[in-house]
């Protein structure tokens, strides 16, 4: 279990508990959080549900390998940064307690 922290584009924080073996993205649309639209159901299809990781976070979480669905996807994100996943394509594990997220303004 980690604890994850998501932070909408108004600064409101929300910190949940996330099983490991679950997608950011998951954690995200089971504990209600608005921000993370995840239209595909976090099937890499969609974009709604980019976020940037934060700077502390991102060595470990890592980038989106070149060439890859992801990064494909992202190409349709609405206000990429170098710091935006698809938070469908983070699985949790318990070694992210404190991972932190942002939503970008909006998902489309």
């Amino acid at each position: 279990m980690a604890k994850i922290t998501y932070i909408e584009h108004n600064g409101v924080e929300h910190s949940v508990d996330v099983p490991a073996g679950k997608s950011v993205m998951q954690g995200a649309v089971d504990n209600n959080i608005p921000g993370i639209d995840a239209d595909c159901g976090g099937e890499c299809a969609c974009a709604t549900c980019h976020v940037y990781v934060d700077a502390a976070w991102l060595d470990r979480i890592g980038l989106p390998a070149a060439g890859s669905q992801e990064a494909s996807m992202l190409s349709f994100a609405a206000v990429t940064q170098p710091d935006s996943r698809l938070s469908c394509q983070i699985t949790v594990t318990d070694a992210m307690d404190g991972l932190v997220v942002r939503m970008p303004e909006g998902q489309h």
